[in-house]
């Protein structure tokens, strides 16, 4: 089997959208943008080894590969439309690629975006998405809106995928509910898309908390303060941290891909309303400062979030 051959087996299915003129099959694809909407695009890789196991399933790698890029289009308030796949296989293994590309037709159909185009080649197993949205134009929540006396707001709950992968890597085993939030992450489109003009900025918890609000920080030039008491936990991360007091596992594990957003004090209410439309658990942990500096009430620093280099 050839690279045409696998793509046209696997990855070219028909597509629904009506703004792409030209898809999978030609040198490039064509798009068209409404009037007033700017494009908003990210690009994400996910190496055998480093983002998944070996023998992880071809569905939750699927799954998994899309749902993160998702997840920095949501942190943008942005509508999720089209993506592309470049996906580097060692070899031709049609169970395998069966597998995932139905889990990725799957996980596409349900977030409603479409694949447009992407790349086949040999080498170790690495897939990296390029996915593409849409904002109206000047609407989008950036990193550096933060302003002193913003609320700090997360949704969901941290640190399961993170416990899950620590007890994976010392021999444990995890329960099932800890391995569907680190195989399974749910991308916050339609939260992302609700905070448009509510939240001040705005970033998923891809690397962990602590440096992803520091990207924050940074961006804004602000500080933060935020209490470990406020965090929003699972029943299974609150057991850890009473046998172990290791705040790390919330503070600077990775993989939660929730939402981490700022917004003034005055939309409070508002907040809460999202959060009842959108059945999410929404919860305010701390204030952004003027102070440059990130001060974690209750936690003594032991501890990194992930790194990539």
């Amino acid at each position: 089997m050839d690279e045409f051959e696998l793509i046209q087996n696997y990855f070219n299915w028909p597509l629904i959208d009506p703004t792409v003129e030209l898809g999978i099959g030609d040198d490039a694809a064509i798009f068209n943008l409404d009037t007033g909407y700017q494009l908003v695009t990210t690009t994400d890789t996910l190496s055998e080894g480093v983002h998944f196991f070996k023998d992880d399933s071809p569905e939750n790698v699927a799954y998994k590969s899309l749902a993160v890029n998702l997840s920095d289009i949501a942190a943008m308030g942005a509508i999720a439309k089209w993506f592309t796949l470049a996906i580097t296989l060692p070899k031709v293994d049609e169970i395998w690629l069966k597998k995932f590309s139905e889990s990725l037709k799957e996980t596409s159909s349900k977030y409603n975006v479409s694949l447009i185009g992407g790349d086949t080649t040999r080498g170790s197993l690495n897939i990296t998405i390029t996915m593409m949205g849409v904002v109206e134009k000047s609407k989008a929540i950036k990193r550096s809106g933060a302003n002193n006396g913003d609320n700090i707001y997360i949704s969901g709950e941290i640190g399961d995928a993170a416990l899950c992968l620590k007890k994976i890597n010392e021999g444990e085993r995890p329960d099932k509910a800890e391995m569907v939030k680190l195989n399974r992450p749910i991308p916050r489109l339609d939260l992302g898309y609700a905070l448009n003009g509510v939240a001040s900025s705005c970033i998923d918890i891809s690397d962990g908390l602590e440096q992803d609000l520091s990207h924050i920080m940074k961006a804004s030039k602000v500080g933060a303060i935020i209490d470990v008491q406020k965090l929003p936990l699972s029943q299974s991360v609150v057991k850890y941290i009473e046998g172990n007091n290791d705040w790390s596992v919330p503070l600077c594990g990775g993989d939660d891909y929730e939402l981490c957003f700022t917004a003034p004090k005055n939309f409070n209410s508002k907040i809460i309303n999202i959060a009842k439309s959108c059945k999410i658990r929404i919860t305010k942990i701390g204030v952004i400062s003027d102070s440059k500096n990130l001060k974690i009430k209750g936690y003594d620093g032991h501890g990194e979030s992930y790194k990539h280099f």
